[in-house]
């Protein structure tokens, strides 16, 4: 494994959108305590105090990154083991992800200190070739993305299980216990892909405007598939949707699915099969499409699964 610079420098032009409105002097101070060393004029911005660990798939030979940020306080209390969320399309998600946690915090814990490690696209693959390929269950891919390959699911799964997991929890104090997975769209599907076959694999999932719409509804079938073979499912759910998902003439109804009929299908679904270990609790924020409900989803998501103790 090798360590590169402590930078998740692809991603890092998304942070500059995160300095929400009604800032506080406490919060002011705070950003720039932290970005108190000078830098060279036109230099790139670096995100502070994070990681990017190679961590290569030795069965397909591709090569993927992973994006690490420990939590404050991390090298003070060694005897600590943290939760660990796991975030797909790391590029633009990690720090994302990684501002919110640390300014909802700012006037008192809201969510829990966790390490946030962002899963990367695999090397030498444009982001959408590699989601494309890794977060989608079968071959069938949509019309419009026909020359694209398709339904490395599995295999990727498979890749994070065996490779991913194992380095984080060796490398870092995670606890491999609270384990949690958030995706959007295709990294949605991708986390029910792996609910409905490999439970265990995480403790906690976010589903995102989940693509449960890929392959002509795929994964409600496999969630039918997995209720007929199983009598309980031990995990936290929580998916959230924007209120312009669906069809409509608005110009933000970009939709050719209705993604808040299919997540309420899917909520559904899974209460009616009465499983005594599982939480499912959803939510459909308004005014946002596909694009915009994603920091207001990570934000709801943070507070539902890794709430302050």
């Amino acid at each position: 494994m090798r360590i590169f610079n402590a930078t998740a420098a692809a991603a890092m032009f998304t942070t500059g959108a995160l300095m929400l409105a009604g800032c506080s002097d406490k919060a002011d101070a705070q950003a720039a305590s932290a970005n108190a060393a000078p830098v060279a004029d036109g230099a790139p911005y670096v995100l502070q105090g994070t990681q990017v660990w190679s961590v290569p798939d030795p069965v397909s030979g591709r090569n993927y990154q992973v994006f690490v940020s420990l939590p404050a306080g991390y090298d003070a209390d060694p005897g600590r083991r943290y939760p660990t969320l796991y975030v797909t399309d790391a590029d633009y998600a990690f720090p994302i992800i990684r501002q919110i946690a640390r300014r909802v915090n700012l006037e008192g814990p809201v969510v829990q200190d966790f390490i946030l490690v962002g899963l990367s696209y695999a090397q030498g693959d444009s982001g959408a070739d590699s989601r494309r390929r890794d977060y989608t269950p079968t071959p069938n891919g949509p019309r419009n993305s026909a020359g694209s390959v398709h339904g490395g699911g599995a295999a990727y799964q498979a890749y994070l299980k065996a490779e991913v997991l194992p380095f984080i929890e060796q490398k870092f104090r995670a606890d491999p216990a609270q384990r949690v997975l958030l995706g959007h769209s295709y990294g949605g599907l991708l986390g029910a892909q792996i609910l409905f076959s490999d439970p265990a694999m995480f403790s906690g999932y976010v589903l995102g405007s989940p693509s449960l719409w890929y392959d002509k509804r795929h994964m409600l079938g496999v969630e039918a598939d997995y209720a007929r073979a199983h009598d309980d499912l031990k995990a936290q759910l929580f998916m959230y949707v924007g209120g312009y998902e669906v069809p409509g003439p608005d110009r933000r109804n970009t939709s050719s699915a209705d993604l808040v009929a299919d997540m309420k299908t899917l909520q559904s679904n899974l209460l009616s099969r009465r499983y005594p270990g599982l939480k499912v609790s959803s939510i459909v924020l308004e005014d946002e499409d596909h694009l915009t409900v994603a920091p207001v989803g990570f934000t709801r998501a943070l507070e539902a699964v890794l709430p302050a103790r």
